[in-house]
C-alpha cells in the first residue's frame, strides 16, 4: 500500500496544549472519521504562532479531497496564509525510522 501525507501549516493566535484539546475535541473526533484517514497529529508553535497538522491518508484522492476540505474548513474560521503540501511517503525508509505506517 502506498500513503500520501498532508501538512497543514497556518498563522495561529490560539489556544494552545489542554485549551485546544477542550476547544477543538469535536473537531478532532470529526476528522477522525475522514474516508481514508490513518492518522494524524496536531501541530502548534506558541512562539511563532502557527499550528497545523500532519495527515497520513490511504490514497492520494482521499488526501486531495480532505485537503480542499479542510482549506475551506480553516478559511471559514477566518484563517489565512495557510499552507497546504502533499506528498508521497517512502515507506520503505519509513519503516526503517519506524513510521507508524
Amino acid at each position: 500500500m502506498s500513503y500520501t501525507l498532508v501538512q497543514f501549516d497556518f498563522p495561529f493566535t490560539g489556544l494552545w496544549g489542554d485549551e485546544m484539546v477542550a476547544a477543538r475535541g469535536d473537531l478532532a473526533r470529526d476528522i477522525a472519521q475522514e474516508d481514508g484517514l490513518v492518522w494524524k497529529i496536531w501541530t502548534e508553535n506558541p512562539e511563532e504562532g502557527r499550528a497545523g497538522g500532519i495527515y497520513v491518508f490511504e490514497t492520494p484522492e482521499a488526501a486531495v479531497a480532505y485537503r480542499d476540505k479542510h482549506s475551506a474548513r480553516l478559511a471559514e474560521f477566518g484563517i489565512t496564509g495557510i499552507n497546504a503540501q502533499m506528498f508521497d511517503v517512502n515507506e520503505g525508509l519509513s519503516a526503517l525510522t519506524r513510521a507508524p505506517i
